[in-house]
């Protein structure tokens, strides 16, 4: 499978011209060997020295089939075990990239990614994307999910110009991280109703081709959940596919809007570990747990706006005492109110959210019920639960009351502050 990238970066209906830095991306069996060809005589041989980043878990899994390509850069191997994308591990890579360094690789899946994108990006220094497991849909975004002074953030970051997704490496990962795709996947339902939402009472930017875009990706994905979960080659290239397409529409907008909302704010907050100690799950396992109880909330709103019970009412400022207990015991207080400021809520007015009440509900009501979506979830083996990623149940009700905060950002979580239902 070869995705055209130049079918994406074509004039818009939404009034921009959409544009895209990756120029091939090829998902299939050998894809390796296709990237040793552009680094031996194709455009990549221009690079005489490429630093190749990955981890304990991807360096095993690409060792033989990548031989020559390891031969031929100088290869950076981290430890796989409770590695993230932080300025800890940047500064490792920092220190140990030779000056000359002219392209970066990056063999391994979402963490990895998230580096090599940000020290390409610093650098301006190309990177070419190797994914060893379809577990996220950072691959061919141009934005990186990193962790600064215990402070979750989306950093502007590179895009790879070639991405090379071997069906001999991905599709042989454990069904685990395949799991964790079809969550990151599937919590792009909450994320284009947060992104409509967010267009409708403010004049933020909404583009219906991305929108289409991100919802090809999840009929891709929800077509072929058994077969994914079965570990069939075809069907995991289909869920690569998905992934590679959510990081294009990254890049068509230059920002996360279309495949991050409120149930990826859940997950901020959880890695940063402010309500919570450190989760043994993965960030896909973790959207999935954050998917399950934005829809909850977000039915239970529905609900009240058609039996007319939800009211409106004038933002305050009542998370505060909330807000310094929990952020300030981790000494990010002060980064929390400066990402926040000015408080996105204020600009919207009772009358304003009082009038787009019907259509909010409406596109709630477009929304898989909490049962279809714990059906497809369990379809697929992802987790659905929040005790499945090892969070405490009582952290729930805070957990939903400050997510929002992770990110200054609209969402229908967020915006839940000025209504009572």
């Amino acid at each position: 499978m070869r995705v055209d990238a130049d079918d994406f970066a074509r004039p818009c209906g939404c009034g921009r011209e959409h544009h895209i830095d990756v120029k091939e991306i090829i998902i299939r069996s050998g894809a390796v060997e296709k990237l040793e060809e552009e680094m031996s005589d194709g455009e990549l041989k221009e690079y005489i020295s490429p630093l190749l980043i990955c981890d304990t878990n991807s360096y095993k899994a690409t060792e033989e089939l990548m031989e020559d390509i390891y031969d031929r850069c100088q290869v950076l191997i981290l430890d796989a075990e409770n590695l993230e994308a932080d300025e800890r591990a940047v500064e490792i890579v920092e220190n140990y990239m030779e000056e000359d360094i002219d392209l970066v690789l990056a063999v391994g899946a979402g963490t990895i990614h998230d580096l090599s994108r940000y020290v390409a990006h610093q650098y301006r220094i190309p990177f070419v994307s190797v994914p060893t497991a379809a577990s996220s849909d950072g691959f061919t975004s141009t934005v990186a999910d990193m962790t600064w002074n215990g402070v979750k953030k989306m950093v502007k970051a590179s895009a790879p110009i070639f991405v090379f997704a071997d069906t001999d490496i991905f599709a042989k990962a454990p069904g685990r991280l395949a799991a964790a795709g079809v969550s990151d996947i599937l919590g792009k339902y909450i994320a284009l109703a947060d992104w409509k939402i967010g267009s409708i009472l403010t004049e933020e930017y909404y583009c219906a081709e991305v929108v289409k875009l991100e919802t090809r990706a999840i009929r891709t994905v929800k077509d072929n959940l058994k077969e994914i979960a079965a570990g069939e080659e075809d069907a995991c290239e289909k869920l690569m596919y998905a992934l590679v397409l959510s990081g294009l529409a990254m890049q068509m907008t230059g920002n996360s809007r279309p495949a991050s909302g409120a149930e990826h704010h859940l997950v901020h907050l959880w890695d940063m570990e402010v309500l919570n100690g450190h989760l043994n799950a993965l960030h896909g396992e973790k959207v999935s747990a954050g998917t399950m109880l934005t829809l909850l909330e977000y039915k239970k709103i529905a609900d009240a706006i058609h039996r007319k019970s939800c009211k409106v009412h004038t933002h305050t400022e009542k998370d505060r005492d909330l807000l310094q207990k929990t952020f300030g015991k981790k000494g990010v207080l002060d980064a929390i109110y400066k990402e926040n400021a000015p408080e996105i809520l204020d600009e919207i007015s009772t009358r304003q959210l009082s009038d787009a009440l019907p259509e909010i509900a409406q596109i709630i009501d477009s929304l898989p019920s909490v049962t279809d979506m714990q059906e497809m979830m369990s379809t697929a083996g992802c987790v659905s639960r929040v005790r499945d990623i090892g969070l405490p149940r009582e952290t729930i009700s805070d957990s939903l009351r400050l997510a929002p905060y992770t990110r200054r950002r609209l969402s229908l979580l967020r915006l839940s502050k000025m209504l009572t239902y």
